[in-house]
């Protein structure tokens, strides 16, 4: 999957957060269905300019699946539309999820388009006009940068464009290529018209080696001289110690965005190479622990289990409340630290699991802190999580800062 953002300059918008969430989930969620392993699936931010204290954001979300017939195309949106395709053992449809996610677009005030061809993929193309937020920040000046050359390396050439563009609106003169081996020839090259690159930003995950490997071909022929970032969307605290070594001034994640890397190469100039702080760093670091998470979406315990991992935390599953109830009532108290609970799940949803658990006989047990964990985020469903006996709510889609808090607000970490 690759994600890249063009011209996006205004970063804080007034939005309904759990909506846009929402829209681009159930789009992502569709492309991931319907494209079969070895496909690509890309999303691209665009921001136009708009009215006044506005600005138009285009999201395109593209991939290289199945496909859809233009007949299938014209009747996408409407509830329970369907369509055979024998690429995909029986039959495969949008069910309720396009037709709500038109909704909530018409709702939000935007658009949305769709281009398909079976065989091929589908691109979605949904736009809204968002208020921009007015207060001004510090700009951030890099002097020491300006017309000075720059080299993006990266497989995927959207992403290189993309990032080559931020550099080239910060002041330099940036080039792109989307091989390794193009790397070091371009270095000497460089060298041999006397007008070295003094910025690199790299991917991690390239085909033949990764970017530390790059980073260290880079310095055999350069020395110290250059600025070295490595772009990824993966946590690099495993890797880190590596890559200083190899010559790694800073790490910036993707999603990448102007704002991000400009502060990345000004806190590598000023001497910080930690440049963009990870969740541990922002939230402080978790004592860790086993949770029980009870859900019954497959996709959504993956998720789940990887980002609680990331935070040290061990997740046993639980597919529903009820057998979330059973596994409690086995277990010691103490064993686990807190349980996660969806609300719509089979069998028994989580506001009934919960009243089940702090009826329990084992006090220690039924007083176990308990979150709920739904797309339902509105005021009500907040409160009847409370009532419930729930000590609190974490939306979905998870956004990993606001979990991490929460988590820290109720196990005191």
């Amino acid at each position: 999957m690759y994600i890249d953002t063009v011209d996006v300059l205004n970063e804080e918008i007034y939005c309904d957060k759990l909506r846009l969430n929402q829209v681009l989930l159930n789009l992502l969620s569709n492309s991931v269905k319907y494209t079969e392993p070895g496909g690509s699936i890309s999303i691209r931010i665009t921001e136009e300019a708009g009215a006044d204290g506005f600005a138009k954001y285009v999201f395109n979300v593209r991939d290289t699946g199945i496909g859809m017939s233009p007949e299938f195309v014209e009747h996408i949106f409407e509830p329970f539309e369907r369509e055979e395709n024998s690429t995909i053992s029986g039959i495969q449809g949008t069910g309720l999820g396009m037709a709500i996610t038109k909704n909530i677009v018409d709702l939000m005030g935007g658009d949305i388009e769709v281009k398909s061809k079976q065989g091929e993929g589908s691109e979605f193309t949904v736009s809204f006009v968002f208020r921009l937020h007015e207060e001004e920040e510090k700009e951030i000046e890099l002097p020491a940068l300006k017309n000075s050359r720059a080299l993006v390396v990266d497989k995927d050439r959207n992403s290189c464009e993309s990032v080559a563009h931020m550099l080239t609106q910060l002041g330099m003169r940036a080039e792109w290529v989307v091989s390794e081996d193009e790397v070091v020839e371009c270095v000497r090259d460089a060298a041999a018209d006397k007008d070295a690159y003094k910025v690199y930003v790299i991917d991690w995950m390239m085909a033949k080696m990764n970017g530390i490997e790059i980073a260290r071909r880079i310095r055999k022929e350069t020395g110290q001289d250059a600025l070295i970032l490595i772009l990824t969307a993966y946590d690099w605290v495993d890797i880190e110690e590596e890559a200083r070594e190899a010559g790694v001034d800073a790490f910036c994640s993707k999603p990448l965005f102007i704002s991000e890397i400009k502060q990345c190469l000004h806190h590598v100039l000023c001497g910080n190479g930690q440049v963009v702080e990870s969740h541990e760093d922002k939230l402080g670091k978790l004592k860790g622990g086993r949770i029980l998470l009870a859900e019954d979406v497959e996709l959504n315990q993956e998720i789940a289990v990887e980002i609680l991992g990331d935070a040290g935390f061990t997740t046993e599953v639980a597919d529903n409340g009820k057998i979330a109830v059973e596994m409690l009532e086995k277990s010691e108290p103490g064993y686990y630290q807190l349980i996660l609970m969806d609300i719509q799940m089979p069998e028994m949803n989580g506001y009934e699991a919960t009243r089940v658990i702090r009826g329990l006989d084992n006090k220690e047990l039924a007083s176990i802190p308990i979150l709920a964990m739904s797309a339902n985020a509105f005021e009500e469903d907040k409160q009847e999580a409370l009532k419930s006996g729930m000590n609190g709510h974490i939306a979905k889609p998870i956004d990993i800062d606001s979990m991490f808090a929460t988590l820290r607000s109720v196990l005191g970490s």
